[in-house]
């Protein structure tokens, strides 16, 4: 394996790690936002648990994918610094503000409803601004005028294909959210809530692979390119499909822990992770050797050899330090009962 193809797959696991668990982290703010009336369910109550301390361990992973892009692909960097200013920025503010409210509402309970609405409102606005990159790098947005590269807004804004990953974004993150959250609220002793969210899993799992499906047609018609190179992956992406129907049928077995309870949450989440890895494998394969499709590669975005070894060196070292630390935090978070069970 080439240096290039051991910088952007450092890179890509980023992506994957902070893509899946933003997902679960943007999501439990908008069904908290959703069940903030219901006042029979405990669910809000459930997703603020999960929400309160996983929003600090997600943003490591966006600063780690901040950095790797800037020291390994310089080059991409550039193109993608200068076409991204503008929705670049209102994620970061965005990011700003939720965070801001998330860390207000532990000191000054007066905040406890406002950041209710914020974090369930930029769950969705986030998800769906941050997948609008990775059409960009498709290349048909992309204008250069007098050596200076611009991003097309008016085309952006009225192509389908954008509107479908944004689409998929969105269903994708309340999928995902719904399918932990009621893991956890099984965890918590909370049926009602299981109940809850498991329906919504069944609600917005369908709805995810319709957008899927409607992605890949708008990918035939406006990046050929990349459609066709993704239908030569494609037991990846049957593979994909399979998982998704193992999840689907892994809510509908009676609970081994649970007695009364029918499906197993976890499995589904494993399951539903795989057949993202699966899917983002295929579509990251067909995505190379283009950065941004198609004036970067990662042979001409790369940065100097010497330096790829000096960083790689120290990602590692880096993440053999953080690693214990996150699967410490997940067993405390998800196992202790003082936390996932307060009297």
């Amino acid at each position: 394996m080439t240096n290039e193809l051991i910088a952007v797959s450092v890179l890509w696991g980023f992506i994957f790690i902070y893509a899946v668990m933003a997902t679960m982290d943007f999501g439990a703010g908008f069904w908290s936002m959703i069940y903030i009336h219901r006042d029979k369910a405990n669910a809000t109550k459930i997703a603020n648990r999960y929400l309160s301390p996983t929003w600090e361990v997600t943003n490591v992973f966006i600063v780690a994918i901040v950095v790797a892009l800037f020291s390994f692909f310089p080059g991409a960097a550039f193109l993608l610094g200068t076409v991204l200013l503008v929705p670049g920025s209102i994620i970061l503010i965005l990011l700003a503000i939720r965070s801001a409210f998330l860390v207000f509402a532990h000191v000054a309970k007066e905040y406890e409803k406002a950041l209710t609405y914020i974090s369930g409102l930029t769950g969705i606005i986030i998800p769906a601004l941050l997948i609008s990159v990775l059409p960009i790098t498709h290349g048909t947005f992309i204008e250069v005028d007098e050596g200076v590269p611009t991003l097309n807004l008016k085309r952006f804004f009225t192509s389908p294909h954008a509107y479908s990953f944004m689409g998929f974004a969105i269903s994708s993150t309340l999928f995902l959210s719904s399918l932990l959250l009621a893991d956890y609220s099984l965890e918590a002793g909370d049926r009602e809530a299981y109940r809850l969210y498991r329906r919504d899993a069944w609600i917005t799992g369908p709805i995810s692979l319709l957008m899927a499906a409607g992605m890949m047609l708008t990918m035939h018609n406006e990046a050929a390119w990349l459609y066709d190179n993704m239908m030569e992956y494609w037991p990846w992406l049957a593979g994909s499909v399979a998982m998704f129907a193992a999840a689907g049928m892994a809510l509908l077995l009676p609970s081994a822990k649970h007695p009364g309870v029918r499906g197993r949450p976890r499995l589904a989440v494993v399951a539903i992770v795989i057949q993202y890895f699966l899917a983002s494998y295929a579509y990251g394969k067909a995505h190379l050797p283009y950065m941004v499709y198609p004036d970067v590669t990662i042979e001409s975005a790369f940065t100097h050899p010497d330096t790829f070894r000096a960083l790689f060196v120290s990602y590692i070292i880096g993440f053999l330090i953080l690693f214990p630390g996150f699967v410490y935090f997940w067993r405390l978070f998800m196992h202790d009962k003082r936390y996932v069970r307060p009297k």
